[in-house]
């Protein structure tokens, strides 16, 4: 394709090239060399690659990586991070010496990139993420943006064993990325053996191209074939371009190139001769003299004013709506600020981020049923501040996405998830749509805020507060409807908890969250036919847990606490409380959460089986 088009690099250009490819190749030895650990074989397998992407292809300032107008590139394959620091050195981002400070304790050249690098997006390394992070971004460049800029993503070939792989490329042909290019660096051999297709090309091309890709298959060590190939992608329209580069892993050293038993090894004694051997092939030893393309248009900063719903919560104590219900109407009335987008894993119409679609639909991207390659679409969309993310879904489907977003936290990302359909209160569809695990889940998040509202005004403020806060956050939304609690003017904040019921003869202090805060507040006019009375609390997020609002309210009900939760015991409500009050002497936690695995049935028979009904509390306290 292009060729009437094309102009092939001068032969100049192509040993300049190739020059870099080796200088690249030592670089990545000499720096696994100096922390004697990391990956060089890999590096050495996409020399050419690098060399070709970062001084021929690409678009971009060296000297500001993340100008929102540059190409994006990232390396998926995250255990080849010598070989992207060395393309950065080499392009005169740092000095090249500081690539043999590779995983020293007090370098950001980390194992795997991390963002504490200016040039790097997302942090990488957990394999098989990177091309939906990259799809996400593209999305981002063609549909928010309509900007030029391009995204390239090298892969390794042994990581696209994993599913999510597949789900980022019919993501990307399915919204005909066209200014997406993924490289699959097929240098044959994994961690252990061999991978499953080796060199098999014509199998690796087929599937690429089942997927929707306009697919190339190189020598992977030919600069010229890499240079047509890079420029013939940016000539296809309505497709993304997948090259597939067969190369060898070890690539340029004698008795190590295409061999076994060399991953995740420095080259120990044989370094030494396998430098002299890419040296000697070298033609220009100095400075390359290759001049590295702007890109040719600016692409504004968003603004990054905080971001408010457009009117206040409109509610009646009182009336009932499910949170799940306010999380869409508050999701829309936040679009009316143009930098929020909107992600769903095809249950639109049970986290009604439909009504999102139906009021901004330039902005709402259907991720399908796909949640791994949702939460790295999500996380590319928030890459550069380019947008404000919210993504939903059942919160049990969002466990399948773990790894995805821990990755993300370790990305720095800020990305907003919203799990619906929470706990056993869900009734008649099974344990198999109950989330009990994910208040765990997000909890165990770095730097994450979980969210537990349990009406409509404070849903609304959970989602205005999650827009504006840094690091991932999780918004637990629920089926059943609830009564709404709060005036519209009610403020809310992370970490502060809200007193629902008090008394000064209180008990003991109930701490209950989305529908068991309705059962405990019903458990106190129960018990207040007895004479017998509790405070109530509405935690409103679980991480970070209010510790001295908690701490105060049980020193007033005698030192004693109730948590009750729709979620398992391990890692949920109870166990944040009880990690709030570890240092406090007097105050005992009583834990009541799902213990056992639940059935079908209906709601209000389900919470009081599972021992977390306003009746069971009632018992709770009494035995006190």
């Amino acid at each position: 394709m292009g060729d009437d088009q094309y102009h092939r690099p001068d032969s100049k250009k192509i040993q300049a090239l190739k020059d870099i490819s080796e200088k690249l190749r030592i670089h990545s030895i000499e720096a696994t060399s100096a922390s004697k650990s990391g990956h060089p074989t890999t590096c050495m397998s996409a020399a050419e690659v690098m060399s070709v992407l970062f001084f021929h292809t690409m678009k971009y300032k060296v000297q500001v990586p993340k100008d929102p107008a540059n190409d994006r590139f990232i390396m998926s394959k995250g255990h080849a991070a010598p070989i992207l620091y060395a393309a950065w050195a080499e392009a005169g981002l740092f000095p090249v010496e500081n690539l043999l400070n590779l995983r020293k304790i007090d370098s950001d050249l980390e194992g795997h990139p991390t963002p504490r690098l200016s040039f790097v997006d997302v942090a990488t390394g957990s394999l098989g993420q990177g091309l939906s992070v990259a799809a996400g971004m593209a999305y981002t460049g063609k549909y928010l943006d309509k900007a030029q800029y391009r995204t390239y993503c090298l892969l390794g070939d042994g990581e696209s064993a994993e599913g999510s792989v597949w789900e980022a490329m019919a993501f990307a042909s399915y919204y005909k990325l066209d200014n997406l290019v993924a490289i699959f660096d097929v240098n044959r051999l994994g961690q252990s053996q061999p991978t499953a297709l080796e060199h098999d090309m014509e199998t690796y091309r087929l599937r690429c191209e089942a997927f929707g890709f306009n697919t190339y298959v190189v020598d992977g060590h030919s600069v010229e074939d890499l240079a047509k190939a890079f420029y013939d992608a940016s000539t296809v329209k309505d497709k993304p371009s997948c090259i597939l580069a067969k190369t060898f892993k070890g690539r340029g050293a004698t008795g190590i190139e295409d061999m076994e038993n060399w991953h995740g090894k420095a080259l120990g004694a044989k370094a030494e001769a396998a430098l002299e051997e890419i040296k000697a092939r070298i033609s220009n030893k100095g400075h390359h003299g290759i001049t590295i393309p702007k890109p040719s248009d600016t692409v504004p900063a968003k603004d990054s004013n905080p971001v408010k719903l457009a009117s206040a919560p409109a509610y009646e104590k009182g009336n009932k709506i499910a949170t799940r219900v306010a999380y869409g109407t508050a999701l829309v009335k936040l679009g009316q600020n143009t930098r929020v987008v909107a992600l769903d894993a095809e249950t639109k119409n049970s986290t009604h981020a439909q009504k999102f679609l139906g009021a901004h639909p330039d902005r709402f991207i259907e991720c399908f049923i796909a949640e791994q390659n949702m939460a790295g679409v999500a996380i590319g969309c928030a890459c550069r501040d380019r947008a404000v993310v919210f993504a939903s879904a059942f919160a049990c489907f969002l466990s399948r996405a773990f790894d995805q977003i821990r990755m993300g936290a370790i990305s720095q990302t800020d990305v907003n998830f919203c799990g619906s359909h929470c706990g056993v209160s869900i009734g008649e569809d099974g344990p198999s749509q109950m989330a009990l695990e994910d208040i765990a889940l997000f909890r165990s998040v770095h730097g994450s805020t979980v969210f537990y509202p349990s009406e409509a005004v404070s849903m609304e403020r959970a989602v205005e507060l999650a827009a504006n806060t840094k690091g991932i956050c999780f918004i637990r939304s629920s089926r059943p409807e609830t009564a709404v609690l709060y005036g519209n003017d009610e403020p809310f904040e992370i970490g502060k908890a809200k007193v629902v019921c008090k008394h000064v003869d209180a008990k003991a202090t109930v701490i209950g969250a989305g529908i068991t805060l309705h059962e405990a507040i019903r458990a106190h006019d129960l018990l207040a036919k007895e004479k017998i009375h509790i405070n109530v609390i509405d935690p409103f997020t679980v991480k970070p847990i209010d510790q001295a609002g908690i701490i105060q309210a049980a020193k007033a009900s005698g030192g004693k606490i109730i948590t009750v939760e729709d979620h398992y015991a391990a890692g949920g409500l109870g166990e944040a409380v009880c990690s709030a009050v570890a240092g406090e002497a007097g105050i005992t936690v009583k834990v009541m959460a799902v213990t056992e695995l639940p059935r079908s049935g209906p709601p209000k028979v389900l919470i009081d089986m599972f021992g977390i009904s306003a009746e069971k509390i009632v018992e709770a306290v009494k035995a006190l």
